[in-house]
């Protein structure tokens, strides 16, 4: 039986996967105001630069804001919630299309989210950063 957190973030999953990722206001309203912010790819010029690492709810918006200038979500599905304590794992597949280039990658994707409370003071992204870079170069 899934847990609260789970079902929590599996609402917000829902509406990122139904508005293509343009929708990231669900995201922020479960933010904490200090957050541990990471994505893989870590801020890399090569078509991530939005990826860079942050610590403040009000950084986060540009990570939104880059991902959906950048790219065109094709596929996204979590597959699988693991719930421990203030811990939540969401596993899952991506496909995006990078706007300038027309390329697209897929990769499986891992998000592990902490929380404290009803919200998240953790997020780190796990997922196949050379597609993602290839995709994003001529």
């Amino acid at each position: 039986m899934p847990g609260i957190l789970s079902e929590r973030l599996k609402a917000c999953y829902d509406v990122w996967i139904s508005t293509k990722g343009q929708s990231s206001d669900t995201w922020m309203a479960i933010l904490e105001d200090e957050i541990e912010f990471r994505s893989l790819a870590m801020g890399e010029e090569r078509g991530a630069a939005f990826t860079a690492p942050k610590s403040r709810r009000d950084d986060i918006r540009a990570y939104f804001d880059g991902l959906s200038a950048e790219w065109e979500m094709i596929e996204f599905r979590i597959d699988h919630f693991i719930e421990d304590g203030d811990m939540v794992c969401a596993v899952g597949w991506n496909a995006w299309r990078n706007k300038a280039t027309g390329k697209t990658f897929e990769s499986p994707k891992v998000d592990i989210w902490r929380f404290s409370g009803d919200k998240a003071v953790a997020f780190s992204e796990f997922y196949d950063t050379a597609k993602i870079f290839a995709a994003a170069t001529e």
